[in-house]
């Protein structure tokens, strides 16, 4: 189906388009015909999932594929765990797509509104020191590259490309078909408790190293982090899950609906910022419970923000976090989103942010209402002098020069890209900087 383009927005609200056209295909065969179609136009082209996404990767100056259609589990999965599905996926569709099989995805990042195919693409993560990215689960894509050809990548074939493809930007070509690597369904006991910060620092990566998933949030203005503390358990396992009442109350009414209310509150008076995270701190409590390994990872954010995130090597994060802070306390800004804290094994893909190194990240917000420029800028300088590397779906301000340095296999991928869409069919203004015209 074919309509003419309006206004597109991502999530954030950070980007805005108004491509010449939409497209929004359901099957291979259509992603095929609306790329061909766009390369005999010398119209580019770019997929589109949930739009969640900060920076500019997704936004289209020419055609749309919008891919909210191409959805859905392709056939069975194999003997061994190994599932395929339509590239539009959403993530909070998947575990009902695997409940059959009693299978799983291995981890899953805090959000499950994107699509499979932009959650891989912008290397998208959860937490735990042993477990990378959701695109460290991909075995195998079916790509339409800039001539329109279907390409399939996998372990059989065209294997050289899966470091640079599965992780791709979206640069290379759109994803029809993902294929995962599941794990037998399992459970997850969380353990979630409020601790004053600077213990937790200190002792940061015995916790991170202990424990199979750990995490933190702490919010400025207070001495306190709120910790995650998750580990896994056969799928055999009894299940104690939060009472229905209780997860609305804490998750529903409190960290989004009071919060977001206390938030707005704060753009008109911002010197009840701090008071506000105090009570946030407060009310988040302890709770121990343990539930299927989905309904732990992921987390209902309904309050709009903006986001920029970078990785770093592990051992850098409490330093980082400590300057921070000073830097907040300093500058005397008011900052109401808390700073969030997870981690990831090194991998081997080449554009990945955990590239070579066990990784931690670091990711800071604003509310919708704010200006983050500031705030985000400062930040930034800190965590590229500790040697950070951006979140390709978050924001940030590098650029194809600085980027060049963070990734050995930057000129590899490059030459990848001129292969597979030498005329530059899949570019955009955001991948223009971030690789280069």
């Amino acid at each position: 189906m074919t309509a003419t383009g309006a206004v597109w927005h991502n999530w954030a609200r950070t980007e805005q388009a108004r491509p010449l056209r939409v497209e929004r295909p359901r099957s291979t065969a259509a992603v095929q015909r609306a790329v061909r179609a766009a390369s005999g136009s010398g119209i580019p082209i770019k997929a589109v999932g949930a739009g969640h996404s900060f920076s500019g990767i997704a936004v289209a100056t020419g055609v749309q594929l919008a891919l909210d259609d191409l959805s859905g589990l392709i056939g069975r999965p194999t003997a061994d765990g190994r599932a395929s599905f339509y590239a539009g996926t959403r993530l909070r569709d998947i575990p009902r797509l695997l409940a059959p099989y009693n299978l799983a995805m291995t981890n899953l990042c805090d959000i499950d509104r994107q699509s499979i195919s932009g959650a891989i693409s912008t290397g998208t993560h959860g937490t735990g020191a042993s477990y990378g990215g959701l695109a460290g689960q991909v075995r195998g894509l079916t790509l339409i590259t800039g001539d329109g050809e279907i390409l399939r990548i996998d372990d059989d074939d065209n294997a050289e490309l899966l470091p640079a493809a599965v992780l791709g930007l979206g640069a290379l070509g759109i994803i029809a078909e993902v294929t995962i690597a599941c794990v037998p369904r399992f459970l997850v006991e969380a353990v979630e408790r409020s601790e004053p910060l600077a213990d937790v620092l200190d002792s940061l990566a015995e916790r991170v190293a202990s424990a199979d998933h750990f995490e933190l949030f702490w919010f400025p203005h207070t001495t306190t982090a709120l910790t995650k503390t998750n580990t896994r358990l056969p799928g055999t396992s009894a299940r104690h899950p939060l009472p229905f009442a209780k997860r609305w109350v804490d998750d529903t009414l409190l960290a989004n609906g009071v919060y977001r209310a206390a938030c707005f509150a704060g753009t008109v008076m911002p010197p009840v910022i701090p008071s506000v995270n105090r009570m946030a701190a407060r009310l988040a409590g302890n709770r121990r419970y343990t539930d299927l390994s989905h309904r732990v990872f992921t987390t209902e954010r309904s309050i709009r923000f903006r986001e920029m995130e970078y990785a770093l090597p592990a051992d850098k994060v409490p330093t980082v976090v400590r300057e921070i802070e000073t830097l907040i306390a300093q500058r005397r800004w008011r900052i109401s989103f808390p700073i969030e804290v997870r981690f990831a094994a090194a991998d081997s893909l080449w554009l990945s942010t955990a590239y070579g190194r066990d990784t931690g990240y670091v990711a800071v917000h604003r509310y919708v209402h704010e200006n983050p420029a500031r705030y985000f800028a400062a930040v930034e300088a800190i965590l590229i002098e500790h040697g950070g590397r951006p979140h390709w779906g978050k924001m940030h301000t590098q650029d194809a020069g600085s980027l060049r340095a963070l990734y050995p296999h930057f000129d590899d991928f490059l030459a990848v890209r001129n292969r597979l869409d030498p005329r530059r069919l899949f570019s955009n203004p955001y991948l223009n900087r971030v690789l280069g015209p």
